[in-house]
């Protein structure tokens, strides 16, 4: 009897010996069971703030009177400015460039025609990003009264802004978990799953592009942006 009684106990452990284990691993193997989506969130925004560099040079063989004249162009420069609307704290005066052509050991055999080369740029900072637009088409009217521009170094002399992104990510975020949980629930009614609750999330990057897909135009070159982001999510499966 105790030989009996002895064998069912053993028999029963092993059994239960192989029942746990397997039990944990169906659990984990449930707990495994995931969907990976993406979210895709987008919002038009506006620039808010507009960088603007006016390069201007003159050129002569007298220093002084070269000088003068580039003077006399910075303060042509701000009057328009000033009269367009904007405000002293706007116009920043950057230093005077000179560059003197006989000083240069490789210099054309020409450049006694034109000695000095003075250039400066004059730069709007502000968040008028309309008025900067509507100014920098009318500043052409300058070139008649002798001013001339170089924008050589520059490809778009204007950058606009979008300085709100902070603003816009809360509310972006939640419509990409939305969308990304959207997407989900047709995963898990497809498997017939049910989703749970998230595993990991990942925000993703903001990106400002521009709001026009205009071929040799940045995103800085246009006021209107679209602002967008993808999130990654990985959701339980029950």
């Amino acid at each position: 009897m105790k030989n009996v009684l002895l064998g069912t106990l053993i028999a029963a452990g092993i059994a239960l010996g192989g029942f746990f284990p397997g039990y944990y691993y169906y659990k984990a193997q449930i707990s495994n069971r995931t969907v990976t989506v993406k979210g895709l969130a987008e919002m038009d925004v506006k620039a808010d703030l507009a960088i603007w560099k006016i390069k201007f040079k003159t050129t002569g063989n007298d220093l002084s009177v070269v000088q003068q004249k580039i003077n006399s162009d910075a303060k042509t420069i701000q009057n328009y400015l000033l009269t367009q609307g904007f405000t002293d704290d706007e116009i920043v005066v950057d230093r005077m460039n000179t560059n003197d052509l006989m000083a240069n050991p490789y210099r054309d055999a020409r450049a006694s025609d034109s000695r000095y080369i003075l250039d400066q740029t004059i730069t709007v900072r502000s968040p008028k990003v309309e008025l900067v637009e509507n100014s920098l088409s009318g500043i052409g009217s300058l070139v008649a009264q002798g001013v001339i521009f170089d924008y050589q170094d520059y490809s778009t002399p204007v950058s606009y802004i979008f300085t709100g992104l902070n603003q816009v990510k809360p509310q972006m975020l939640e419509q990409a978990t939305q969308n990304a949980y959207a997407s989900a629930l047709e995963f898990a009614k497809s498997s017939q799953s049910k989703v749970g609750k998230i595993k990991t999330a990942n925000q993703g990057v903001f990106s400002i592009l521009p709001r026009e897909q205009i071929d040799g135009q940045s995103e800085s070159s246009q006021i209107g942006k679209t602002v967008r982001v993808v999130s990654t999510i990985v959701y339980y499966l029950e």
